[in-house]
């Protein structure tokens, strides 16, 4: 399977905001970007005028590399929300990338970043109502219920007890005692980062 190799601070550094890819350590001054606001390399100072595509090309690398997606995982989720008419293409993106499996286990805050609940979903360390699972990407219902491997739980609490994370989000549900995690509602727009700009995500894969 693919995957980003390389640093994932210059990730931050290249988009200038913070991803927040680092768990715990992005909210410290060890965080890169605090230290280095500008990109890496040697033309990371110099100063650039981008155009209306470079624009729509950087929102759309800042939420891929957030929720940690291939960029064909993350063109796969802008034909899904062209194709369905309900919910607004740019939030229909947002919500797949919220209603991943990695992702509510992420803000569940059993686990401090997403590469970790990745790398702890592959391991089999969690279940979907019961079942053990390996796959990051399985697309959470309302109503199914994450839960945590008998074995794996004393890992788990030792995880939240070294990194504790934030309250969960209104549209879903955690118990850190019970280690579970319940996906209420898709998100809807007012709950999400108001600083996304979807419309240039769905310009950019437009005009492709």
């Amino acid at each position: 399977m693919a995957r980003y190799t390389d640093a994932v601070c210059k990730l931050c550094r290249n988009e200038g905001v913070k991803l927040f890819l680092k768990g715990s350590r992005c909210f410290t001054t060890k965080c890169a970007i605090e230290r280095r606001r500008y990109g890496p390399g040697q033309h990371g100072q110099a100063r650039k005028k981008h155009s209306e595509y470079a624009t729509q090309l950087r929102e759309k690398q800042k939420v891929r590399r957030t929720y940690g997606l291939l960029e064909a995982q993350f063109s796969a989720f802008y034909k899904v929300a062209s194709a369905q008419k309900k919910v607004p293409t740019g939030l229909k993106i947002l919500q797949l990338c919220e209603t991943r499996l990695d992702n509510i286990v992420y803000r569940s805050g059993l686990v401090p970043s997403r590469a970790q609940a990745r790398q702890l979903i592959s391991h089999g360390h969690f279940t979907v109502d019961g079942t053990k699972v390996y796959t990051p990407s399985i697309q959470l219902k309302p109503g199914q219920i994450v839960g945590v491997m008998e074995r794996s739980k004393k890992t788990i609490k030792s995880i939240i007890e070294e990194n504790p994370g934030s309250p969960p989000p209104a549209w879903m549900t955690a118990d850190a005692e019970k280690l579970t995690a319940s996906l209420v509602n898709p998100p809807s727009r007012e709950e999400l980062d108001q600083t996304i700009k979807e419309a240039l995500i769905v310009e950019y894969y437009s005009r492709r």
